[in-house]
Formats: C-alpha cells, structure tokens, sequence
C-alpha cells in the first residue's frame, strides 16, 4: 500500500498518487497481505549502530500478521535520540505584541516563515501553559506562558535527514507526548518535551501518520492513526504496537460494494480528514468527500457511511457530548442529532457562511462553540451549535482558518496558514 501525500492542511482536495513507500521500493495497493494491513513498526532486525548515530540506517520489515491482531516489537530495533534544541536567534513576540481582534481573540505574532500553515497544538498535562505548536516546513514551537509567545525549536535528527517533515498531530498525557509527521516520523517524549526520542517506522506502513493521541491513565498507551485507516495501539511505550483495524479500507469497500454507499467506486486510497472523539471513537472523510466513515473500540473494520446532503463533505468532528458535526463545500453545517458513530440523524444547523466551506468546528463547553473556515470565517454558539452568529472581528484577518482547539482549562485557539494564530482571551 502506497504512501500518499496530503495536499490540503485540514480539509479539501487530496492528491493521491500511485503510492512510493520512503525507501522508494513501489507497494501495490490492495496486494498488501491480501487487504489486510501491514505491521507499522520494523520487527526483529537489529541494528549495529550506536544509540546516538544521527544517520543511521533501517531497514524495515513487514511482520507477518494474525487472525486476531498485529503485534510488532520495535525495540530490536536502534532508537534514535531525539533533542530538541533552540533555534537561530530569532525576535520572539512578548505578549504586548498580540493584536486584539475582538474582546474574544487576539492574533498572536509567531517567528515562523511567510506560508508556514499551522496544524495542531497540544499542552503538557502537568503544566497547562507549557505546550507545543506544530505546523508546516517542519515548524515547531514552544510556549510556557499559555500561548502568549512562542519559542521555535528543531529536532536535531529530522534535519540531518534532509527531509522538510510536515508534524501534522501532537498529544500529551501528563508529561509524556507524541508527535507524528510526514514524510513517517514518530518522535516521543517522557519529560515534557525536553527530549525526544525517535521511534522508527516500517516502510511498509500503510499511509502517512496524520493523528496520534495520548491515552489517559497509565503512561506508555498511545494510538497512533495514518491517512489509510491503519489504527495501532501501544500501552508500553511503543515496545510493541496492536493492530485496531484488521483489513484495509479498500478490502472493506470491495467487500460490501452492494451496501449502497454513493461514491464508494471512486475511493482514491486515504482520508481527508480525520478526528477522534472523546469516547475513542474515530470519524473520517474520504479524500474526494463522496462518503464517510467510522469506526469504534472493538470493531475490526470502518463503517462506510452516504452523506447526508446533495455536496460533497469538507470535514467531519464531534462535539463535547460526541455526537458527530458534518460540514459540506459551500458551507452547510449538519449536527448530528444522538452521540456516537452510528447515528445518521443529522439536521442542519442555522449557519449563513456566505459560501466559505467550514473547516472545523470546536467547543469551549457543551454550549459555547465555534466554526471557522475561508478568508477569516469564523461563526459562534451559545445553543451547542444549533444555530450560529457570524463572528465578523476576523474579517480582516487574511488568509483561511483551519482548526480550532480548546483544551481542558479552557484555553483556545484558531489555527490559520501563513503563521496565523488566535487566541481565545473571552
């Protein structure tokens, strides 16, 4: 199965070529264990550098996987010492710099490049102003004031390596986090962010990693997700990895074809979008929008599902009490009416976009939420997204907004390209 590349930061169009697997060796989708997905972790092969080589080289292979799960033990392989060092000596914006923009947000100066899109942002659990802010041109960035400023740092052997990685997802549970990217590449840490440690990748993995999630409870669980459906889960800190899905996307579609599901024929390989809700339920968007689809703990595949308007969906989400929210292109917004994935029950909520798609949607609270989207859209909830308010303090900002992220302290922020960056001060 073929490593495709995204094309859009969060939502859009997705470019799915005829898959190169990082080691350059060509993989036949649906020719991959007989449709059933391959071990993402290299298994068994030892490694006679040293811990601390910077260019080591790996070779990956593709563990043999059971009826019942896949399980791949990484630590036969050398790991690879990650340290994130300080910058080049760039002026940093102090909180005086940020641009209030409304009694609700203001924009945040970053030191990052003109056309740098931002991605996702996380804080540590042991510290709710220590965080991490990930983005494009392999942008990552530090606060430990809530947000108020940021420091770029760099991991010492992702630049050795000559690639410009694309960190899409980052997570924490307490000091413990994960950071994944494209090209692959899983970095964790124990202390915060302090240090990281690369974990390495089969070539074989199916897909580009876009979403990673800390576990709550005991520390070393994580689930790591690619933009093929591959769902892998660890709970001793990525010693070895379990198998959630047990086929691949494309054998779930080519075996229930006659389901009815519209656009299913012309599924390109990977997912638009792809979010996971707080009960551990998944939600996904296939690349052309055509359909959607879900899976829950305990199932062995996803759950293919029609849209329920006429366009295609632009991205997908779950609200605080994990009912499904679906906004289609042309800026429809349709909040599903009962909680988890199985539901179809959607209506459409009162949201006049003026024709600029909604990106994503983000709750402070069960009632208080927002959606953002094209050119600075950004709309507002007192009802749990029943009906919306335009926001209009953003209409100058210049350029799309494309996550919003609320965290459990109730610290907020919007995600934009071009660096941009808002913070909920409301």
């Amino acid at each position: 199965m073929p490593c495709c590349a995204l094309h859009s930061p969060m939502a859009g169009n997705m470019i799915a070529p005829d898959l190169q697997c990082p080691s350059g060796h060509g993989i036949t989708r649906n020719k991959v264990l007989g449709g059933r997905l391959p071990a993402p972790f290299a298994a068994g092969e030892k490694c006679s550098h040293s811990r601390g080589h910077a260019r080591q080289q790996h070779v990956a292979t593709c563990c043999q996987a059971s009826e019942a799960e896949q399980i791949v033990n990484r630590r036969g392989i050398l790991s690879v010492g990650v340290s994130l060092v300080a910058a080049a000596q760039l002026q940093l914006a102090s909180p005086a710099d940020a641009l209030v923009v409304s009694k609700e947000w203001e924009k945040v100066d970053l030191p990052v490049d003109p056309g740098v899109v931002l991605l996702d942002i996380a804080f540590t659990g042991n510290d709710a102003n220590h965080g991490f802010l990930l983005g494009t041109r392999q942008t990552l960035l530090e606060t430990k004031d809530g947000g108020k400023s940021w420091n770029p740092r760099k991991v010492a052997a992702a630049q050795d390596e000559g690639f410009n990685y694309r960190f899409n997802s980052v997570s924490f549970n307490g000091e413990e986090g994960w950071i994944v990217g494209r090209p692959a590449i899983l970095l964790h840490t124990t202390d915060g962010g302090t240090n990281w440690e690369r974990v390495p990748l089969s070539a074989k993995l199916p897909g580009n990693p876009i979403l990673v999630h800390a576990l709550p409870g005991k520390s070393g669980q994580a689930e790591l997700t690619t933009d093929q459906g591959a769902i892998y889960a660890t709970d001793n800190a990525a010693y070895s990895w379990s198998a959630a899905v047990q086929e691949t996307v494309d054998a779930t579609l080519n075996r229930t074809v006659s389901s009815g599901i519209s656009g299913a024929s012309y599924y390109e390989g990977t997912f638009s979008t792809i979010q996971r809700s707080p009960a551990g339920d998944y939600v996904a968007v296939s690349s052309r929008g055509n359909f959607y689809l879900t899976w829950a703990p305990g199932q062995t595949t996803w759950q293919p599902h029609n849209r329920p308007a006429a366009r295609r969906v632009q991205s997908m989400g779950w609200t605080p009490a994990s009912e499904l929210w679906l906004s289609v292109r042309g800026g429809d917004l349709f909040i599903n009416d009962k909680s988890g994935p199985a539901s179809e029950a959607f209506s459409q909520a009162k949201l006049g976009s003026r024709g600029f798609g909604i990106l994503d949607v983000g709750f402070r609270n069960d009632q208080e939420g927002y959606a953002c989207g094209g050119s600075g859209s950004l709309f507002r909830t007192d009802n749990g997204g029943k009906s919306w308010k335009r926001d209009r303090s953003t209409d100058q900002v210049a350029g799309n907004l494309y996550a919003i992220k609320f965290t459990e302290k109730g610290i907020g922020f919007i995600l934009g390209n071009d660096g941009i960056l808002l913070r909920y001060i409301g």
